[in-house]
């Protein structure tokens, strides 16, 4: 990997109408998916370092408590979910962007809340607590730069107008909420039909 590949993702996120055209046309789709997954990856290093090691003053949670299960499926979880989502939709709305195009624009604009949030880990430990407000507001900058790059990236990888891809967005965190209901519902039931095996396990037990 070159150092070439590597400065990409920081051209694409200043300059993300060029960055994702080439991204969709020129660049090698095997090497996006590697920066992707290699950008996700970090995301959730961020995100479990965070919960660990952030400063109490921005950091309601207890560590001792943190599961770093949980915290890798809030961020696994959710892109895998907009993904889908996203694909299952623009592909009714002649949309032309493949499953793998949207999974990598997608990775590619969580860029700035790591290269954003990463150094706060550290610095949220020695802030005072009227410094804080520095620390939230680059928590919410990150996450406003990357719902930018995620309209501009979705709006090039389907090549959509602005209002299409508006339209798009929110029937895609629709179908998001549509898709977590099903999860939660199917995963009640399986908890509820184990209960159920587990009960008359235990009756034909006692009566033996």
């Amino acid at each position: 990997m070159n150092r070439e590949i590597l400065k990409y993702p920081f051209y694409l996120i200043m300059h993300p109408f060029n960055g994702y055209w080439e991204m969709k046309y020129e660049t090698s789709k095997k090497m996006n998916l590697i920066l992707s997954f290699a950008i996700l990856l970090l995301l959730v290093l961020t995100n479990v370092l965070g919960s660990q090691y952030s400063g109490f003053l921005v950091h309601i949670y207890n560590p001792a408590e943190m599961n770093s299960l949980m915290e890798v499926t809030y961020v696994i979880v959710p892109v895998l979910f907009w993904c889908v989502a996203n694909w299952s939709l623009t592909t009714l709305m002649d949309g032309e962007g493949k499953f793998v195009e949207i999974f990598t624009s997608t990775c590619f604009a969580l860029i700035p809340m790591v290269i954003i949030n990463f150094p706060w880990i550290w610095l949220s430990n020695v802030i005072s607590l009227q410094e804080t407000t520095f620390y939230y507001f680059c928590n919410s900058f990150a996450v406003l730069w990357s719902m930018y790059l995620l309209f501009i990236g979705n709006m090039t990888v389907h090549q959509f107008t602005p209002s299409k891809t508006i339209g798009t967005i929110i029937l895609t965190i629709v179908a998001i909420g549509f898709m977590a209901f099903i999860c939660l519902l199917f995963f009640s039931l399986v908890q509820q039909m184990i209960s159920f095996v587990t009960v008359i396990y235990q009756e034909i037990t006692m009566r033996n």
